[in-house]
């Protein structure tokens, strides 16, 4: 991947290019804002940058993506390129080598071998390990030692620090001591959509790169420009369920091109049958099924993709009860139900909706009971959309 791949941010590329060319890279950046932004990808790219044989045999400004230190980084190979994000614990204990590995442990590797496997298919893909406690201090530690040590070839040796917000305080007391004294042949880039969670004393040892929500133009054409092959109303589709999410983007681009029902819309299909569970009379067993199996089965994030895609069908729902010829909608192939559901709820309170629903995600990402949380969206959503208490 080049930058002029990378989709959007125009400007914090540009930034870090000219700071590269003129030699005046900061010793520890911090990437910040929202989740599927892109700022991994940037992190990488400019790993790549600094690593580049091409590059540094050349005056080149962006890496080549084919030489053995490019490839190497692809893989997560690179000796001189390290990737920190939150992992099982169990994944740092110390193993006795004379011993067998247990079934637990190799449970886990599978688990942090997999997640890694879909980072190298999906750049934009955040990975986290679901029993995971955070950054631990044991994986700092580590970084400590590896830092000591002179890059294998020469130039910079890179660490990128992915949700640098869920830093344990003991891994952040030992990170803010590196980024005290900082090695001059270290980079740290610290990656957060929580900068607010991560110490200021840490924060203010680094230099701040904001990023936002790509324009729903830029990813559209990305899409047209990359995948030719998708028609103008799956590209529609792809960038109103993703949100900006550019994870979502790719991954929904990998499945039309597979041939497959991307995860979102299937996700959506799930949302909206559960709403049609919820607002049907005498299926409070079913409902009640349906959202333990969800809630057993189904990642947070997966949860927070079905209520997210909710939120665009109300939002299709409420303009098209406003204006009955509004064409312009979210999931302009769900027409029919949108154009039925006006008919069969005309008083549904679409501000209450949109509360609860915006609130149930947000709890989710909190570490909400899922069970729990969900059962009190139901009945709050099918009193808000019926006025049956």
């Amino acid at each position: 991947m080049s930058w002029d791949r990378i989709i959007g941010h125009a400007l914090q590329k540009s930034i870090l290019r000219n700071a590269h060319t003129a030699d005046r890279l900061s010793h520890a950046y911090l990437f910040t804002g929202p989740a599927g932004s892109g700022k991994e990808t940037v992190a990488f790219e400019l790993a790549r940058l600094l690593k580049c044989r091409e590059v540094s045999d050349s005056a080149r400004q962006d890496a080549c993506g084919t030489c053995e230190n490019c490839r190497r980084i692809d893989d997560m190979l690179h000796p001189d390129v390290e990737y920190i994000f939150p992992v099982e614990s169990l994944l740092l204990e110390r193993i006795d080598p004379g011993k067998t590995e247990n079934k637990r442990l190799s449970e886990a590797r599978a688990r942090y071998d997999e997640l890694l496997e879909r980072k190298k298919k999906n750049p934009y893909f955040t990975p986290f390990m679901e029993r995971s406690m955070g950054i631990l201090s044991e994986q700092i530690s580590e970084l400590q030692q590896k830092a000591s040590f002179m890059p294998s070839g020469g130039g910079k040796k890179i660490f990128i620090i992915s949700q640098a917000e869920k830093l344990n305080p003991s891994a952040a007391n030992k990170l803010l001591k590196l980024l005290e004294e900082p090695p001059a042949h270290v980079l740290f880039i610290l990656v957060s959509s929580r900068p607010e969670n991560i110490l200021p004393t840490i924060r203010s040892r680094c230099q701040v790169l904001k990023f936002s929500r790509v324009a729903t133009a830029d990813i559209e054409r990305w899409i047209q420009d990359t995948c030719p092959d998708i028609d103008e109303q799956a590209r529609r589709i792809i960038v109103s369920t993703s949100r900006g999410n550019l994870e979502r983007v790719l991954d929904a681009v990998h499945h039309r091109l597979d041939g497959e029902e991307p995860a979102d819309i299937a996700l959506r299909s799930r949302a909206i049958q559960l709403l049609r569970l919820i607002l049907s009379p005498k299926r409070l067993q079913e409902t009640l099924g349906e959202l333990e199996d969800m809630s057993r089965n189904l990642s947070r994030q997966d949860i927070v993709t079905m209520l997210s895609a909710l939120l665009l069908f109300f939002q299709d729902v409420n303009r098209r009860r406003i204006d009955p010829s509004w064409s312009d909608l979210n999931n302009p192939d769900m027409e029919t139900p949108v154009t039925r559901f006006v008919a069969n709820f005309p008083a549904a309170d679409f501000m209450a909706v949109s509360s609860v629903t915006e609130q149930t995600i947000h709890a989710l990402r909190r570490n909400a009971n899922p069970m729990l949380t969900l059962s009190g969206f139901s009945i709050e959503l099918k009193r808000h959309l019926t006025g049956v208490r």
